[in-house]
Formats: structure tokens, sequence, C-alpha cells
């Protein structure tokens, strides 16, 4: 593979951007943090960009780099449709110029509701307006790969719990934080339907993985994560254990999450993804175990290391 001049981060902030990162540096690779503020770490660059504006963005791609688009938009509908496809085009087209390679850290809106495991040939089917954005976004890049105009991947994740994810994980906010302060964990809609989750650090890792693998782009990847998914209550029995709390919690019902969003925005942003929550949401991740020999961290050890951080961090 040809050699990789630098690993950018387009959206360098969030938990899946400080997993990367973090991977980056420990196999010495040369690192550019990008976001709307500086990061101060150690053995990496720093920039600011705003992702809308097409100039900014080719200040911070340099010739012959990888870059990673990670960017996170507030949880607003209005939001996401503004600016998400403003971002994808910019970034695509900075790539071309830069001879740059391309990797998308996407999720799974664009499936909506799937009877069954998502894989990478489930069909985008979005019954949501934020999944019609996604949707929107990927075919563009998409598009783009099969004109051979760029060189790039689209790797997915299930929604994520871990590490650096404090703020921005619906399962760290409801149940590791809530625990943390003594208080009930809390689930939505419903706690006996499967879920899964994926791992901050497996995200790093394997996204490193699919840098350095020429063969695995111009294509759809599934990041590791493990099996079989929980059930919610199951997810809040391992949490409570590890907390030697007593795994009581409360149900959010569609109709709370509806009334809770009268009073509050980002509330009301969620109840059109509630779906998520309603029924069996399992994520296989079994093509790239199998490429890259890679096994995915369990729930019991992800959860525990989650906790060990955090409780480290608040006595440091």
């Amino acid at each position: 593979m040809k050699a990789i001049n630098k690993h950018i981060i387009l959206g360098a902030g969030g938990a899946i951007g400080v997993s990367l990162a973090k991977e980056l540096l420990t196999n010495n690779e040369k690192v550019k943090l990008v976001s709307r503020k500086l990061h101060n770490t150690n053995n990496a660059e720093s920039a600011i960009a705003d992702l809308i504006n097409i100039g900014q963005v080719k200040n911070v791609v340099e010739e012959n780099s990888l870059v990673y688009l990670l960017a996170g938009l507030p949880y607003d509908l209005k939001i996401w449709q503004e600016r998400w496809p403003k971002i994808m085009e910019n970034t695509v087209e900075v790539c071309k110029i830069k001879n740059a390679k391309l990797i998308f850290f996407d999720n799974v809106y664009m499936y909506g509701r799937v009877n069954g495991k998502m894989d990478e040939n489930t069909p985008m089917n979005p019954c949501s307006k934020k999944g019609e954005v996604r949707a929107k976004i990927a075919e563009y890049l998409i598009s783009e790969i099969k004109q051979k105009n760029i060189s790039a991947l689209i790797a997915r994740s299930a929604d994520f719990y871990g590490p650096y994810a404090a703020n921005s994980s619906i399962s760290n906010i409801m149940v590791f934080t809530n625990l943390a302060k003594g208080k009930k964990a809390q689930w939505l809609v419903n706690s006996n339907v499967k879920h899964s989750f994926t791992y901050t650090l497996d995200c790093g890792k394997s996204l490193y993985l699919l840098s350095r693998d020429e063969s695995a782009f111009n294509k759809i990847w599934h990041l590791p994560t493990a099996k079989p998914a929980l059930t919610g209550k199951q997810f809040i029995e391992l949490a409570a254990k590890y907390f030697d709390a007593n795994p009581v919690y409360t149900i959010l019902s569609k109709w709370m999450v509806k009334a809770g969003g009268l009073f509050n925005k980002p509330i009301r942003e969620i109840y059109e993804m509630l779906y998520q929550n309603e029924y069996d949401y399992e994520f296989d991740s079994s093509k790239f175990e199998s490429h890259f020999n890679f096994k995915p961290t369990s729930y019991e050890a992800g959860i525990e290391k989650t906790i060990q951080l955090a409780q480290e961090s608040l006595q440091g």
C-alpha cells in the first residue's frame, strides 16, 4: 500500500476521534486533529476548521494523506439537513484535489427498521428524517467511489458505548452515569429486546486496521461488535455488577419521551429514532472479524473497562 503522508481526523473531539487518535499515536503514525477548537495532545498536530467551509477544509487536508470523517453535529434535524450534505461534498472534493484517501465513520440510521441482523448488504430503507439524511450522504459517497473519483470506504458501527463517550452515548449517559451517581439506571422503551453496541476502543483499532489495508477501500464495513446482542436488562445487570449496585432501572416509554420533548428539544429529536429501541437491533460484523481475524471486546470486558477508566478519571 502507498505510504500515507499523515492521518487527518476531521471531527477529532468525539469519542471515536479520541479512540482513533490514541491508536494511531500508539503505532507512531503522524496525526493531525481537526475540529472547531485546538486540541492539546502530545505528538499530534492540531488545527481548526469548520467543515462547511471548503476553504478551511483545503487548508487542513494535506497531499497524499488519509482523511477520517468523524464529524458529529448537534442532534437537530434541521442542522443535519443543512450541514451534512455540504460537509460530505466538501470533504470528498478536497480529498480529490489533494489525492487523499477517505474513511467515513457512519451509523445505521439509513437502514431503517430491519427484521433480522444488519450487515453490509442490508439495503438503505430509512424510516426517519435523520435516516434520510444519512442515506443521502452515503449514496453520494458511494456514487463518487463507483465513478472512481475517490478512494474511500464506509465504516459503520452500531450505537457505541465505552471510554470517552460519557456525553455522546445514550447507554453511557442512562446507565453508567446514573449508576455512578447512585441513581437508578434508565432505558428507552423496551429493555427486553436485543440491542447491539459497538465498543469505542474497538472502533479506534478497527479504523486503523482498515487504513492499512488497500483491499479494504471502496467497500462498506461493519466495525467489530460483540455478539450475541444483549437486552437492555442484561446490559444494566452487567453494569450494576461492576458498580456493586442494585440493577433496578426505569423505563422511559415512548409517551414519556414525547411528553418530555414538548419542553426539551434534544429529547424531541430522539423520538423518531425510538424504533431502534422498540424492536430487536442486531448488528453483524462477521465480514470484518473474518477478514482481519479480529475478536470484538466482550460486553463484560468493555463495560468493566469503561467503568474502571471513568472511576480513575474521577479519582485523578
